[in-house]
């Protein structure tokens, strides 16, 4: 276990296995949903999922729109490029704030699954669906995080070779 937690890099403790272990943690807490495991392989591989969630949640759609209400601003793509081969600190940085945005998503589920869990109790019938609604949200958040990747690829294959 020692090894494998060796071989996972920062960028994945703080965007994935931190917040889906918080998220367990505090669902578990203020839900009668418990998510933490007894076995630490599973743990960590439940963990990590859920925060991978979690994470691609907050790139589909938190980042989206922040960035429309102009909460945020990005850099031009070709600068980052540039710049990430210039100043090694630009992608601690990155990381950073996508561990920023991880936790904003965070705390937003949080709060939807909580609103879930009341809306549930008025509507018993919600329950029966549960199961469906999960699967069909994942499909829906890993099609678009494939394309999203996708694209992001394609955009760093061509400021490279625009750069050559």
């Amino acid at each position: 276990m020692k090894e494998l937690l060796n071989k996972i890099s920062s960028y994945n403790i703080l965007n994935c296995l931190l917040p889906g272990t918080l998220f367990s943690v505090i669902i578990s807490e203020i839900t009668d949903l418990n998510l933490i495991q007894s076995d630490l392989v599973i743990g960590v591989f439940t963990y990590y999922f859920i925060g991978l969630i979690i994470s691609r949640i907050g790139s589909l759609i938190i980042e989206p729109i922040l960035k429309k209400i102009k909460f945020v601003r990005f850099a031009a793509y070709k600068d980052f490029v540039k710049v990430a081969g210039e100043d090694n600190k630009l992608e601690i940085l990155s990381e950073f704030n996508n561990m920023y945005r991880t936790f904003i998503s965070m705390f937003l589920l949080v709060i939807l699954v909580r609103l879930y869990f009341i809306i549930e109790s008025k509507f018993i019938f919600l329950s029966q669906w549960k199961s469906s609604i999960i699967i069909i949200l994942l499909l829906l958040i890993f099609l678009f995080s494939y394309k999203k990747q996708t694209k992001y690829i394609t955009k760093r294959i061509n400021s490279q070779r625009d750069n050559l």
